[in-house]
């Protein structure tokens, strides 16, 4: 897919919390590592509520293990990259470098880690604060992003612009 390992505008630092520039989605940590946090704990809570004994706890870390990695390669492909480009923000967004990639999926497991030893209303709280959080932080999200890359909305796209 022609990813590159790291940024290569020379910054070895082992995060980029700026949104807005060719860094993002390059190093090691940027903002964004808390949606995939949001992952690991968002598709636990789903799975542990729609099947909560009809298969293992292993099944279940599987399960999102592939869904994240399918997603981490599907997030990279021209077309959710152009789509990215088209209806978010995120104009100079050009796919993740392999190390932002590797830690997404990290940050996601982390977040299966800690909702197996938190019950599911702390969970729910988590997740809340971590997109409040965010949205203070860079005005995105994972519920955004969700929104934004299924149905766009000028309003959002403006108020994201505004930072």
């Amino acid at each position: 897919m022609g990813r590159v390992w790291w940024c290569e505008k020379g910054d070895w630092v082992p995060w980029s919390f700026d949104v807005m520039s060719s860094h993002n989605s390059q190093h090691l940590f940027d903002p964004y590592a808390l949606s995939h946090f949001e992952h690991g704990l968002g598709l636990w809570l789903v799975l542990a509520a729609l099947l909560p004994t009809r298969i293992s706890a292993f099944s279940k870390i599987v399960a999102i293990a592939l869904i994240e990695a399918a997603w981490e390669i599907l997030e990279n492909t021209p077309m959710v990259i152009q789509r990215y480009r088209e209806a978010t923000v995120s104009l100079d967004y050009f796919g993740d470098s392999i190390a932002n990639s590797t830690s997404d999926y990290l940050m996601c497991l982390a977040g299966i880690w800690l909702a197996r030893r938190i019950d599911w209303r702390a969970s729910v709280g988590v997740l809340v604060a971590l997109e409040l959080i965010s949205l203070a932080w860079i005005r995105d999200s994972l519920l955004i992003n969700i929104i934004m890359l299924t149905f766009p909305i000028d309003a959002i796209r403006d108020w994201q612009s505004a930072s």
